[in-house]
């Protein structure tokens, strides 16, 4: 099949010309963006966290703006199982890790954070795996699914601060095929698509300290914090 692709994307090419996600000017390349588009979506920059976060997450950070392009390319792939923005999102994630300073290169473990199992079967995958996972391992991580929900939640989205807390507050666990001699003393990158208020990564972060990690940092595709 892949060679059938590789064998008709000339063809494809030509008929469907690829463009910028962001701005529709015609690129070179599927998963191309325009020079200025890519310059303006690279928002590189460390998160500001909370005392009761900063207890759990040593630092965040968040490679672009998340209402813009990234959004646009996110939704589908979230909520409609839509892949064909991966390539735009690579090439996003390229030009984004030359200005990741050393917190985001490969060090020990990378973790996704989880989806309840019947959601993540629902959608078709966890898209922060889809995201991140080939990007991350080629940057010298190891991917390890550590953590899974225990159950539904509710969409953080919409509610104010304290309920998200609330709501995520014991959703999540180690994975069964995780030890705690595995974890002990690691430092963990926690991923995710979208940081908005930190609460979901915050829990991820302190269970995985639970379960015998020395350190979490979180690494987020998108965020409107500044």
């Amino acid at each position: 099949m892949s060679g059938w692709r590789d064998f008709c994307a000339p063809l494809l090419d030509f008929l469907f010309p690829p463009r910028c996600p962001a701005c529709g000017a015609y690129v070179e390349k599927k998963g191309g963006w325009c020079a200025p588009c890519l310059a303006s979506a690279v928002r590189v920059r460390r998160l500001p966290l909370d005392d009761a976060q900063r207890g759990a997450i040593s630092e965040a950070w968040a490679l672009g703006l998340y209402h813009g392009p990234l959004r646009a390319l996110l939704l589908p792939l979230k909520f409609k199982n839509r892949r064909d923005g991966l390539d735009a999102l690579k090439t996003f994630l390229d030009a984004a890790g030359e200005k990741l300073p050393q917190a985001g290169r490969g060090q020990e473990l990378v973790v996704p954070v989880p989806l309840f199992a019947a959601k993540e079967k629902a959608r078709g995958g966890n898209q922060t795996e889809m995201i991140f996972r080939d990007w991350l391992t080629a940057r010298g991580w190891t991917w390890r699914r550590a953590l899974v929900r225990t159950r539904e939640t509710e969409p953080q989205f919409g509610l104010p601060a304290p309920q998200r807390m609330e709501n995520i507050r014991g959703a999540f666990a180690p994975a069964d095929d995780i030890s705690r001699e595995e974890m002990a003393g690691k430092t963990i990158l926690l991923v995710d698509d979208i940081f908005t208020t930190g609460a979901t990564l915050a829990e991820c972060a302190r269970t995985l300290k639970a379960a015998g990690a020395a350190e979490v940092r979180a690494l987020a595709l998108s965020s409107d914090r500044v």
